[in-house]
């Protein structure tokens, strides 16, 4: 089998250097592409395709791109001529260790991938004319976090580019102690038809089909970027993240986090877009925003180009509607220039609404209760993995919603008044309820949509929360931020909030027969705040 990948790496990138990636006689800077083998931590083969500026001298800034997770050395191959023709750059995209054509076995991201990434830089120093003092790391999802984690210790490294990548990998696929049903499933599948599972992702799983996560959180504590952050502080290392509003992989709470905590030079980009998809077509060597600013990132911080991009505002938002131009911000607190809080209401039914609604107030509203049963779903939901926000992305197509249809002996929902101009919500919305549940163990989805005058809603952020060994009967304060977001609210609509029990992304909790009873205690009045610029 392994015989079988070499080869037809080695036949891939043969029709791919003579007829796609050729140059053209006329360039004034060509490239060759070499499939070649780099020797890997423990004595394993690493496999990559080495591009190498031509008609150019050198030495030349190194730039190190690990694969996305299930992906090959091909991954990079349109970017990384792109990059060595038009900014001479010494491009090395190689096979991340366990998948495809490369050795060893999958350690998802552990020390043997970070040597493995020092090794490859080795091998580059030592076979091309790589520039030492100029040397970058630049990954997608699985190759971001591999970029990010090596950076923190090798002090060589200048600058990354971390596009879709994780800072918290137990925070995103254990959110609020909420399984992510899908996008677990979806990573051990790809993995086992594409790699190798090493020893301990094969008893994360053992574990994980039994229904014990522990096993998965104790690993991913080491693999945590956020926890790397002042190593990276202190090795001043210039960090790019990019990363799209509805990834259902890693969801961008945990990058607004990290860009928070670093010091050195940064950039956090975020636009519409799931896992992957906003930088995918640049990665394959077409025009795309993220892979244009982080060649200017790479020109500045490797090169020393005055191309103006550290004077530009740091962070940069898309709304995640609407195809508006990218907002410029000094900071991410800075993108949210006011927040508004609404006081949740008691659902209730009147002449116009038969549907038992609460309000989002101005004041609070405190004393009454409403029940629910839990573990049956609602129309309320949070779309399918990639499918969700690639539509949302590409089609400007929302997750949607029509309110009526909500059950509300299934879900809570609260209203909030219209906006007559409209309003750009901005930031990280917060959920703040209490709740009494009938089990230990219950799940709760908490959605924000924007509804028009028809009742059709749009799904602005969500979050999962599981109660975890809860007090039956005792009531418990839920306070969850949403995923940040930007989204230009139309004149005339309004948002709702609306909480259930059930949602086919997440490993559920709630079983048919509990209930669930939403509260809003004097002393801790029930409050949806939501931030707007």
């Amino acid at each position: 089998m392994k015989r079988f990948w070499t080869a037809l790496s080695a036949t891939l990138i043969t029709l791919l250097t003579v007829v796609t990636f050729a140059p053209p006689a006329t360039a004034a800077v060509g490239s060759t592409i070499e499939y070649r083998t780099i020797p890997g931590h423990g004595g394993i083969d690493i496999k990559a395709m080495v591009i190498t500026p031509t008609n150019t001298d050198g030495p030349y800034p190194l730039l190190v791109m690990p694969s996305a997770w299930s992906t090959n050395n091909l991954l990079y191959v349109g970017a990384g001529k792109k990059l060595a023709q038009e900014s001479g750059y010494q491009v090395i995209s190689y096979t991340s260790r366990g998948f495809w054509d490369s050795g060893g076995e999958i350690e998802v991201a552990g020390p043997e991938d970070i040597a493995d990434a020092r090794k490859v830089i080795d091998w580059g120093l030592e076979n091309t004319d790589a520039d030492p003092q100029r040397i970058g790391m630049a990954g997608i999802s699985y190759g971001s976090g591999i970029s990010m984690l090596t950076a923190a210790v090798d002090k060589r490294v200048k600058a990354v580019g971390a596009m879709s990548g994780w800072t918290d990998l137990a925070a995103s696929l254990y959110q609020n102690e909420t399984i992510n049903f899908q996008a677990v499933e979806a990573l051990l599948a790809l993995g086992k038809i594409t790699g190798r599972p090493g020893e301990d992702l094969q008893e994360i799983e053992r574990e994980y089909r039994k229904g014990n996560i522990q096993p998965a959180l104790d690993l991913a504590r080491s693999r945590s970027v956020l926890a790397q952050a002042d190593a990276l502080n202190a090795n001043g290392t210039a960090v790019m993240i990019a990363h799209a509003w509805n990834d259902g992989i890693f969801p961008p709470k945990q990058q607004t986090d990290l860009f928070t905590r670093l010091t050195g030079p940064k950039r956090m980009m975020l636009s519409p877009g799931d896992h992957a998809t906003p930088e995918a077509f640049g990665a394959a060597g077409l025009p795309n925003e993220i892979w244009e600013s982080l060649t200017r990132w790479m020109d500045h911080h490797l090169k020393g180009v005055d191309n103006g991009i550290d004077r530009e505002n740091p962070v940069q938002l898309k709304p995640n509607n609407g195809r508006g131009p990218w907002a410029g911000y000094p900071d991410w607190e800075s993108a949210s220039a006011d927040r508004t809080t609404f006081h949740l209401g008691e659902p209730s039914r009147s002449w116009t609404n038969w549907q038992a609604t609460g309000g989002l107030e101005p004041e609070p509203d405190t004393g009454w209760t409403y029940g629910i049963q839990a573990g049956i779903g609602t129309t309320a939901h949070s779309g399918t993995l990639i499918v969700a926000g690639a539509l949302q992305q590409f089609a400007d197509i929302p997750t949607g919603v029509l309110l009526p249809t909500v059950d509300r002996s299934r879900a809570g929902v609260w209203t909030g008044p219209t906006y007559r101009d409209g309003v750009r919500v901005s930031g990280t919305p917060n959920a703040r309820f209490t709740v009494a549940p009938t089990a230990t163990e219950q799940s709760l989805y908490v959605y924000l949509y924007a509804v028009d005058k028809n009742g059709k809603g749009a799904l602005l952020t969500h979050k999962p929360y599981t109660l975890r060994d809860a007090d039956p009967g005792t009531p418990v304060t839920v306070d969850v931020d949403l995923e940040p977001v930007v989204w230009d609210v139309p004149a005339g609509d309004r948002l709702a909030l609306v909480i259930d029990t059930v949602d086919l992304r997440y490993v559920n909790e709630s079983r048919i027969g509990q209930r669930v009873e939403f509260s809003s205690p004097a002393g801790d009045p029930s409050t949806l705040t939501v931030p707007t610029a």
